[in-house]
């Protein structure tokens, strides 16, 4: 009995958990996310739309990359929003090079 128990309370906080990972990054409005990314990041992270592009990395790399939102800096004077942050990163996980639909940069 008390394994059963601490079967269901284990699976209860793993199903939690995952469900807020899922609300934490994601769901922002990606074709924002892309006006952003282009008008601010690919000037700064790449000397060519190809060195830092959607495609460059896999959806799993786009989402450690953005997991620790502390470590994402902005040059210049730009700063950047939580909301904003979500979106490119809506943009560029959704657009990944193993995505349904990857980005086509060249």
């Amino acid at each position: 009995m008390h394994r059963k128990l601490t079967l269901i309370v284990a699976t209860i906080l793993m199903a939690v958990f995952t469900v807020s990972m899922a609300f934490a990054m994601g769901g922002g409005n990606a074709r924002k996310g892309k006006f952003l990314y282009r008008k601010n990041c690919r000037s700064c992270h790449g000397a060519t739309a190809s060195d830092l592009s959607p495609a460059s990395k896999t959806q799993a790399e786009w989402t450690a990359t953005f997991s620790d939102k502390s470590k994402i800096k902005c040059s210049g004077e730009w700063t950047v929003t939580d909301q904003e942050l979500n979106d490119i990163f809506s943009y560029l996980h959704d657009y990944a090079k193993d995505s349904p639909s990857p980005a086509k940069c060249s």
